[in-house]
């Protein structure tokens, strides 16, 4: 693991950042009077951009490598850490999360096609990482809360900009990998293949359900546990709970997770993570919250590591940063759905209703992917390559 130091540094300090938006950029559009739909808007309708972008960077992993585009994203966090520092109501935050949503769809399939090619165990490499990448978010989500306390947002959207840089600085130590051979296809050559797997439907879904408290974490549930009277300091060290799910998920759990037909993780992780977000407001005592959280943040890492693991088992080396830009459609379209609805619900119903109504449609997720969990291993042979 030592020589590949850099890269899980470099993971961390991104997903520092990260969790540091999901409890800044909320409460900073909360602020400056935004309404629960232009909320949800704000967090939705860029989403849009990152669900294009996220192919287009898929493709340039598998042509130009994993590195060069973690790179590039990790500026470009910093640039849009710098926009809100300036940002002054709608427009201008709207504009800050446009140059956000480029980052995550460009950093997320780079840097889980890094995470494929490592030696070792794909399982357990793939739960080091979610450990990492959830213990950044702990970090940054726990610590904003006392930023936005003590120094306000401008010092927090500071810090959020220099750990963008340092994640730059970071991953110039990860080690180059050669490039791949593509075979002289073009660059969306990938997808076509790809795209008559039954296997990468099912995965999509997963991917979908597992980003499910993260979109919950970057838009409403700041708003929903101000709405149970918990201040900014709180909130934070709540919503970290969620990653350190994640953390106990990447590195003690991940190791069994198996994929396959047999495999019963994506359906009981599913199950933990819809009946979690749907249950959470009956409770206003900090324990019963926490206790919801970390069952939806090892739900959620759960679902992503079996992700990463069949991806990394079906797919040939050349295609894996095409393969995981597919799977990250789901979360593109969890990154979309869940705060445009949220924000509806919100505005018309109240926001613990919003709640109830959205783990009822995750739990209707769940008999979908049950349902995709038998087509897929029905019509594919897994462990045979594209």
């Amino acid at each position: 693991m030592a020589a590949h130091l850099p890269y899980f540094l470099a993971s961390f300090a991104w997903n520092y950042g990260l969790g540091m938006t999901w409890l800044a950029v909320p409460l900073y559009a909360h602020e400056q009077g935004l309404s629960g739909a232009q909320i949800g808007l704000l967090f939705s309708i860029p989403v849009v951009l990152q669900i294009g972008v996220n192919l287009v960077g898929g493709a340039y992993v598998d042509r130009l490598g994993g590195r060069r585009i973690m790179l590039a994203s990790s500026l470009l966090f910093a640039a849009g850490a710098a926009v809100f520092y300036v940002a002054d109501g709608f427009w201008s935050l709207f504009a800050g999360q446009l140059v956000m949503v480029v980052s995550r769809a460009t950093f997320w399939p780079a840097n889980w096609s890094l995470a494929s090619e490592l030696p070792g165990d794909r399982s357990v490499q793939s739960g080091r990482l979610n450990a990492v990448t959830s213990f950044g978010q702990i970090l940054g989500n726990g610590t904003c809360g006392f930023v936005l306390a003590t120094a306000g947002f401008g010092t927090s959207f500071v810090v959020m900009g220099a750990m963008g840089l340092a994640a730059w600085v970071l991953g110039q130590g990860t080690p180059h990998i050669p490039r791949k051979d593509t075979g002289g296809r073009g660059l969306f050559a990938s997808y076509r293949a790809l795209l008559g797997m039954p296997i990468l439907y099912y995965t999509v879904f997963c991917a979908y359900l597992s980003a499910l408290p993260f979109s919950l974490s970057m838009s409403f549930y700041p708003l929903l546990l101000l709405h149970l009277g918990f201040g900014e300091e709180a909130s934070g060290v709540l919503l970290a709970l969620r990653a350190l799910g994640g953390i106990g998920a990447g590195l003690v759990v991940a190791k069994f997770v198996a994929t396959g037909p047999a495999s019963p993780w994506p359906v009981i992780a599913g199950l933990s993570v819809a009946v979690a977000v749907g249950l959470m407001p009956l409770v206003s005592h900090w324990a019963a919250i926490g206790a919801f959280l970390l069952a939806v943040g090892v739900g959620s890492a759960l679902m992503t590591i079996y992700f990463q693991v069949t991806m990394g088992e079906v797919v040939r080396p050349e295609m894996r940063g095409s393969a995981m830009a597919l799977g990250g459609l789901g979360w593109g379209l969890s990154h979309f759905t869940t705060p445009l609805v949220m924000g509806f619900l919100a505005d018309r119903y109240g926001i613990v209703a919003g709640f109830y109504v959205l783990g009822a449609l995750a739990l209707a997720t769940v008999a979908v992917l049950a349902f995709l969990r038998q087509w897929a291993f029905a019509r594919t042979k897994f462990g045979v390559a594209v």
